[in-house]
């Protein structure tokens, strides 16, 4: 039961109307229990001189009033506890959506997002169906069961003892296979992650499959995929199919038992034809609930394990959080950094990547970071970001350690244009307003104009409404990093970081953007990473990374002179722009 503690919170959240849908179901079902007896004194009545018609009118009218008043109080069961469990779902879904912004990189880097979306859907639905048709069917089990005794044992005693007999066996059944389902359906939820992963993959990566015409192998991995999601569901079908034929056999046993003995009763007039009638009706009202614990004992594997991996997720911490010493009279950020003697390395048994990595940038200023491919350059923005965490008093902006900054102002405080562009898939105007969702349109045309991106999107079929696609599917690498730079840029950061935001841009087209971000960043710090030095050179302080250590500090002019690696691949770079040109 503990892994239902968060549903149980939920439900006393809304225990009003589930109390309004309890006493509204049991009405409902208290109700339909009368319908019986009235047919039996129909029945009866029939039988007896003197029955006249209007009686049987009197009779079918009551029925159709309980019908009515049935209905009603169904109506309001239906509202009360199934659309409760809807809104019930609905919290739980934004609950986790919620904690899944507050886990950090390395969570992400453990879990799948196939897997991350079959919770968010699959399994919600699981929990949802537990809480609704859980309770209503539970409700129905007690009132039935009871109800249905009462009244068949009110017939006839021994008759009730004799027809209820086999019905124990039920709950043998029900413990037997209601583990094995269990584990099954695990493994069926497990499956269908696994799947929803390779087909969200190949989806996203089509135009990679296509260039490297994959198609078949990648069309492969599905069909194995799904393959094996079929056959954990069969393997769960097969439980299904021996399970409500093992309940359906033991109910026959008892229907069987009540047509010999109750129908021999019967013609022995030891009880009357009406209340044979009536048995039949309690009986078959006593077989529901015999077989909707099935049905619950299904909704509460499905659910439990559900809830299960829901729970995995949900009370999963977040390591990077705002620690014990936070200061929360910081409110904005002025934009000076500084590492000191910075050693880090992702795991504890891995090799560091940052090694003894100390410089500052005043604010204002524009750092410039090279380095080869792996040589710790965004690991240095991981870090400063706190997508990682550093160790303590090795990173301060503004002369505070970075542990002591809420982390919320320097998230507010600091925009990054990654190397891994994302869009949404919306329209170029919302992508560039996501950095300020109150952002006027003439912001956005002036920063779009600054990031070189306005008069392309204004070629558009729809201009700044034109829809870019999944994650700007239907845009250049250039056109994508400019919407990227734009979107940053509006944000208006302390800190702006250009983590190889230019790769994809020509040269002429970078020089314009540099020149506008020079006028633009003012005042406010400007950290950018390249492997191109034309994007760097005017950089006020240039830092060299090699092996995760700082090998060269200065500016350009300086670091040509030092001769070193900053200047064997500016020649380089040289070379190469020569041969092309």
């Amino acid at each position: 039961m503990k892994n239902f503690k968060l549903v149980f919170f939920y439900i006393k959240k809304y225990k009003l109307q589930f109390i309004l849908g309890f006493f509204c179901l049991i009405v409902c079902d208290g109700l339909q229990m009368i319908i019986p007896k009235v047919i039996q004194h129909s029945i009866d009545g029939v039988l007896l001189p003197g029955f006249r018609s209007i009686d049987l009118v009197k009779y079918g009218l009551l029925i159709i009033l309980l019908a009515i008043v049935i209905a009603i109080f169904r109506f309001l069961w239906r509202i009360f506890i199934i659309g409760n469990a809807r809104i019930i779902e609905r919290d739980i879904r934004n609950d986790f959506y919620a904690h899944l912004q507050k886990l950090s990189a390395r969570f992400f880097q453990n879990h799948k997002t196939g897997d991350i979306m079959a919770h968010a859907t699959n399994d919600m639905n699981a929990i949802r169906m537990l809480i609704a048709l859980g309770i209503v069917i539970g409700v129905d089990i007690i009132v039935y069961s009871a109800a249905s005794l009462f009244f068949m044992i009110n017939i006839d005693f021994r008759l009730t003892m004799f027809v209820i007999i086999p019905l124990p066996l039920l709950t043998f059944i029900i413990i037997y296979f209601g583990k094995i389902i269990h584990k099954r359906f695990r493994k069926v939820q497990d499956s269908f992650s696994s799947l929803t992963e390779k087909v969200q993959e190949t989806i996203s990566g089509i135009r990679v499959i296509k260039s490297f015409a994959q198609e078949d192998s990648s069309q492969r991995r599905v069909s194995k995929a799904s393959y094996d999601y079929v056959e954990k569901n069969i393997s769960l079908v097969k439980v299904w199919g021996l399970f409500f034929p093992a309940l359906v056999f033991i109910i026959g046993i008892s229907i069987g038992l009540t047509l010999i003995i109750g129908g021999r009763k019967t013609i022995l007039n030891e009880i009357s034809f009406g209340e044979f009638v009536a048995f039949n009706s309690y009986l078959a009202m006593l077989v529901w609930p015999m077989i909707a614990i099935g049905w619950v004992t299904n909704l509460y594997q499905r659910g439990s394990a559900s809830m299960k991996r829901i729970n995995n997720i949900l009370y999963a911490k977040a390591d990077i959080i705002d620690r014990d010493c936070v200061n929360y009279n910081i409110y904005e950020l002025n934009g000076s950094i500084e590492f000191r003697h910075l050693n880090f390395n992702y795991e504890e048994n891995e090799p560091k990547v940052m090694k003894d990595v100390s410089f500052s940038v005043s604010q204002g200023e524009t750092l410039a970071i090279v380095g080869r491919t792996g040589a710790g350059k965004t690991s240095i923005i991981n870090l400063l970001t706190r997508k990682f965490d550093p160790p303590e008093n090795t990173v301060f902006i503004d002369g505070y350690d970075i542990f002591e900054i809420p982390l919320q102002v320097l998230r507010n405080d600091i925009s990054i244009v990654p190397q891994d562009i994302f869009l949404f898939s919306d329209t170029v105007k919302e992508n560039i307003k996501f950095a300020k969702q109150n952002a006027t349109d003439e912001e956005i045309f002036a920063f779009a104009k600054a990031a070189q991106i306005y008069d392309e999107v204004m070629d558009f079929k729809d201009q700044f409404d034109s829809i870019i696609g999944e994650k700007g599917v239907s845009l250049s690498g250039g056109q994508k990093q400019r919407i990227a730079i734009a979107r940053a840029l509006l944000a208006d950061p302390k800190i702006l970081i250009l983590d190889d935001a230019l790769s994809s841009v020509d040269t002429e087209t970078e020089k314009k953007i540099l020149t506008n971000l020079i006028k633009l960043r003012k005042n406010k710090t400007t950290i950018m990473i390249a492997h191109r030095i034309s994007t760097l050179q005017h950089a006020d302080k240039i830092i060299v990374i090699d092996e995760g250590k700082i090998i060269e500090q200065g500016n350009h002019q300086q670091l040509l002179k030092n001769n070193g690696l900053y200047a064997n691949i500016y020649k380089k770079q040289q070379i190469e722009e020569h041969l092309v040109a």
